[in-house]
C-alpha cells in the first residue's frame, strides 16, 4: 500500500469507524474533512476535528481509496499454507496508534490451524495487547478474526485475548524495536 500519511481526506459518504483509543463506534458524517495520519494493513487512521479514528479497509471507498482485496489461497492448499497465510494476514493487522504490525509488535501468542473432514479449516490465534486497559482491544481482536475468516477454505475462527504472559517490549522484533528506538 503506498503512504497516504497526512494526505487529506472529505468523507464521501456516512461511514462506520471507530475513534482512537477509546475503541467506541462512530458514524463519520457525509462532508467531514480530515487527514490520514496512517495506512496500514488496509485499514486508515484518520485525524478529523482533532480525535483519530480507524477506518477498515472495506470501508476505504468512503475516502475515495480502493478497498483491500481478499487474500487467496493456490488450488489444493495444504494447512501449512493456510497458516503461512494466515501470518500473512496478521502482518496486516495494525494498532490504530502504533505503525507496526501485531506480529512484529510481539502481541501474537499463538496460531494454530485444525483442518476438518469438509476441507475447511478452523483457526485459533490467541493474541494481547500492549497494556491490559487499551480501549482498542475488542477493535483488535475483530480486525485479527475478519483478515483470518477471508482466507478461503477457513470455517472459523476464535480468536482469544491473554494477558498471561504480561506483554513487554522484549517480546518486539528486532526490527520493531529498531522502528521504535527501544534498542537496548
Amino acid at each position: 500500500m503506498r503512504s497516504y500519511e497526512n494526505e487529506p481526506v472529505v468523507i464521501q459518504r456516512d461511514v462506520e469507524a471507530v475513534m482512537v483509543p477509546s475503541g467506541q463506534p462512530i458514524t463519520l458524517k457525509l462532508g467531514l474533512a480530515g487527514y490520514i495520519t496512517q495506512a496500514l494493513g488496509g485499514s486508515f487512521t484518520l485525524y478529523i476535528e482533532g480525535n483519530l479514528y480507524r477506518l477498515a479497509g472495506e470501508q476505504a471507498d468512503a475516502i475515495g481509496k480502493e478497498p483491500i482485496k481478499a487474500p487467496e489461497l493456490p488450488p489444493n492448499a495444504t494447512a501449512e499454507d493456510v497458516r503461512e497465510l494466515a501470518w500473512q494476514q496478521l502482518r496486516g493487522c495494525y494498532d490504530p496508534e502504533i505503525p507496526i504490525n501485531i506480529v512484529d509488535l510481539g502481541l501474537v501468542y499463538e496460531l494454530t490451524v485444525t483442518p476438518n473432514d469438509d476441507g475447511t479449516r478452523d483457526l485459533a490465534v490467541t493474541i494481547t495487547l500492549t497494556a491490559p486497559g487499551c480501549g482498542m482491544g475488542e477493535v483488535l481482536v475483530a480486525d485479527v478474526r475478519d483478515k483470518i475468516a477471508a482466507i478461503p477454505t477457513v470455517r472459523a475462527v476464535n480468536v482469544s485475548l491473554s494477558f498471561d504472559p504480561p506483554w513487554n517490549q522484549s517480546m518486539m522484533s528486532e526490527a520493531a524495536r529498531l522502528q521504535t528506538g527501544m534498542m537496548w
